[in-house]
């Protein structure tokens, strides 16, 4: 089976290097599935998570905007921020959704867009720490067996 080799960077260095079967990351204009062979496009990314399978196996990564790059056998993804699900200190990013939270109480997203992209940018690690945890939990036992 034809595989795409899925490459993400920051400015402070690679976050990501390996081969995938699908790749999700969060368009613009909504969610982008990338399989193998894909038409070659380039877009801009909004804040979100990306999730890059391989092999039935299932990685987990928050991305802060940039854009991604998509050739038939190969996805670039230029982050402006980004972290591995098991690299997000949960801590950290709950005080910061705290934080900002407090912010939007006081002054309102219209005087406060900064508050209001740290309030979702702290959404999202939170959302990809917690989809990690679920990956690594064993299923639930059936009954009657």
């Amino acid at each position: 089976m034809a595989k795409l080799q899925v490459e993400m960077v920051t400015a402070e260095g690679r976050v990501l290097s390996q081969e995938a079967d699908f790749v999700k990351a969060p368009g613009l204009d909504g969610e982008l599935g990338v399989l193998p062979r894909h038409i070659p496009l380039m877009t801009p990314l909004r804040t979100g998570e990306v999730l890059v399978r391989n092999d039935g196996n299932e990685e987990y990564l928050f991305v802060a905007g940039g854009f991604l790059e998509v050739l038939p056998d190969k996805v670039v993804i230029l982050a402006d921020a980004a972290e591995r699900a098991e690299d997000i200190d949960e801590q950290r990013a709950e005080e910061a959704r705290r934080r900002a939270q407090q912010i939007l109480e006081q002054k309102g997203e219209v005087e406060s867009p900064e508050a209001a992209a740290a309030l979702e940018r702290a959404m999202f690690r939170l959302r990809v720490a917690e989809l990690r945890k679920r990956r690594r939990q064993p299923p639930p036992p059936q009954p009657g067996g």
